[in-house]
């Protein structure tokens, strides 16, 4: 009798949906080159499978909500970063499984090496790597400081033998690196595919729960900076962290996007250095040193998270030599600057449709922060006109497809941090009410006031 043969399926990376046939572009989500070829289940097992678990299962044991410990009481494992641990809700939780992706080289692994450190003083730490060898990571413990006897390395890409590991209990914490170079054996495709990812996410998440064993995971990151590999992961996890920033330089961030023990409006914020990465104590000071008071200088105060932060935003606007004006940002929303830029067309007198157009962030910062609309409308117009704000202003504000300028979050720490650190005005939304504050109700007639006079 002839041997079944096995069929297969294309399954997208990004997306799951599983086609018949390969081809190059996924027509659910528009991705290019992210189907991979996996084996199909037997119909017939598969529905076998399903019969065997029907009759397979148990009642559960339930209990009174009222007669279970809070997760809250649990210990917690402190970072030596005041800020982290605030990101975290106050340290990595026991029996947690919190997954950190970034940029490559960004400083994911050095960031977790100096975690390891600092709790491998006290506790049993280990570090499993599945991309690099001992002596490679050796040398990174070598000038972290990592040196203690209780901080504990393997090399491995199995998930069997991972989950086996940390099921053992003999650790308060383990660190995976990374998600995507994970298999499990019983599995035919590739690591870093969708099944793998899951199954391998899930197996370690078992170990985790059944043994109180803190996890941390790293997990890789596409080109536009979003975490590859299925959806489903970001939410067998209990925290997920975002690693932001240049990775050549300027400051990086770690925020919550995810938190199921504490609040997603913390941010850390970090600069790499010769010993590895250290907290910002005064991230205003430090962006603002270097500043030059020009056209198009426009200094914004923006939130990261809950923590005010004075930043200087620059335009530079040049007369196209191509018939299509180029716009470029670094550190701002391409599309949000493309329909300021129509704001202010529409409702202003600048014509910018025949000028190229760059936004720069200095000191390497992303902003996510809708009252920067208010700072990059008015260096675009300094710059195209050729004036200067003073120097001893900020701004905040979102600005309307009408042209008005609407209220921002939290304005009192916004107006705080720049009465610390020396500025005498503000230009922000009619709607705070401060001595320091001008207001500004919409932007034809602030552009108007203050760059176009």
């Amino acid at each position: 009798m002839a041997a079944k043969k096995s069929s297969t399926k294309f399954v997208c990376q990004n997306c799951g949906t599983s086609f018949a046939k390969w081809s190059g572009k996924c027509e659910n989500c528009g991705e290019w080159n992210t189907l991979i070829e996996q084996v199909v289940e037997d119909p017939a097992e598969a529905k076998s499978a399903l019969a065997r678990g029907a009759v397979s299962g148990k009642k559960l044991d339930v209990s009174s909500i009222s007669e279970i410990a809070p997760s809250d009481e649990k210990a917690r494992l402190k970072t030596n970063f005041k800020d982290l641990d605030a990101v975290l809700g106050g340290g990595i939780l026991e029996g947690s499984v919190s997954l950190l992706a970034g940029q490559p080289g960004i400083g994911k692994s050095t960031l977790l090496m100096q975690i390891c450190a600092t709790i491998s003083k006290s506790k049993p730490v280990l570090y499993i790597s599945g991309e690099e060898s001992a002596g490679q990571v050796k040398l990174r413990a070598k000038r972290l400081g990592a040196n203690s006897d209780q901080l504990f390395f393997a090399s491995s890409t199995s998930g069997n033998d991972i989950a086996k590991t940390i099921e053992s209990g003999n650790y308060s914490l383990a660190i995976v690196d990374s998600i995507q170079t994970l298999s499990l054996a019983e599995i035919s495709s590739a690591p870093g595919t969708v099944s793998q990812v899951n199954n391998c996410g899930n197996l370690i998440i078992r170990a985790a729960k059944a043994t109180d064993t803190a996890v941390v995971i790293v997990g890789h990151v596409t080109k536009d900076g979003s975490l590859a590999g299925p959806k489903v992961l970001e939410h067998l996890v209990d925290v997920v962290l975002n690693f932001e920033g240049d990775r050549y330089g300027g400051f990086k961030t770690v925020r919550a996007v995810k938190n199921r023990f504490g609040a997603t409006s913390e941010v850390a914020i970090f600069e790499m250095n010769d010993k590895g990465l250290s907290e910002v104590a005064d991230p205003s000071s430090a962006l603002l040193a270097e500043r030059q008071n020009t056209d198009g200088s426009i200094i914004l105060a923006t939130l990261e998270g809950t923590r005010p932060i004075l930043v200087e935003i620059q335009a530079l606007v040049t007369k196209s030599n191509f018939g299509y004006p180029k716009r470029t940002a670094s550190g701002f929303d391409i599309n949000r600057l493309n329909l300021l830029i129509a704001v202010l067309e529409r409702r202003t007198k600048l014509k910018l449709d025949d000028k190229d157009i760059f936004i720069n962030v200095v000191g390497g910062m992303r902003l996510q922060d809708s009252a920067a609309d208010l700072a990059v409308c008015m260096a675009i117009a300094s710059a195209a006109a050729g004036r200067k704000l003073s120097e001893d202003y900020v701004v905040f504000g979102e600005v309307g497809l009408g042209g008005e300028v609407r209220s921002a979050f939290r304005p009192d720490q916004r107006i705080a941090e720049a009465k610390k650190l020396g500025f005498k005005h503000a230009l922000a939304p009619a709607s705070v009410k401060d001595s320091f504050v001008e207001p500004a109700k919409d932007l034809r007639t602030t552009l108007i006031k203050y760059v176009n006079k």
